[in-house]
């Protein structure tokens, strides 16, 4: 028993490896060719053994920390072509079309959204304090005026 865990905890410790080196590389030009290098895998093997482990694709969780960083400089108040190439995207329109597939929103429309609400919290702050949170200390519906 104690024999069949060890490999799969050296074969899981070479996936999460693979994962950090995407989530310290993403704004890089990288392929999968690299990443699973990373790992000392098989292009197809480590695909499959990163599936399982993370329940998507390399390349699948590559966009995703794309888009999620983009998220994070739209909010800063970057130019959309600016996040675009900024986390590694080469071409703003499959990035808007990705960006839209993951938030259901265009970068613009997402940027302005945001935006706007972060300046609804600064104007009136308690907007931001969960209405849960604030009845626990006595506040009553700080979120809903």
């Amino acid at each position: 028993m104690e024999q069949e865990i060890h490999p799969k905890l050296y074969l899981y410790r070479r996936i999460v490896q693979a994962k950090l080196f995407i989530d310290r590389h993403y704004a890089e030009h990288i392929d999968l060719s690299q990443i699973a290098d990373e790992a000392f895998f098989s292009k197809f093997h480590f695909i499959r053994l990163f599936r399982q482990a993370y329940g998507k694709t390399p390349h699948h969780y590559l966009t995703q920390v794309r888009i999620d960083n983009a998220k994070l400089l739209l909010v800063k108040g970057y130019a959309v072509a600016d996040a675009c190439f900024q986390v590694g995207f080469d071409s703003t329109t499959s990035f808007t079309t990705l960006f839209k597939r993951h938030t259901g929103l265009s970068p613009s429309a997402y940027q302005a959204r945001e935006l706007q609400r972060l300046a609804l919290f600064k104007a009136n702050p308690l907007r931001a304090v969960p209405n849960c949170f604030a009845e626990t200390h006595g506040w009553k519906n700080s979120n809903i005026r």
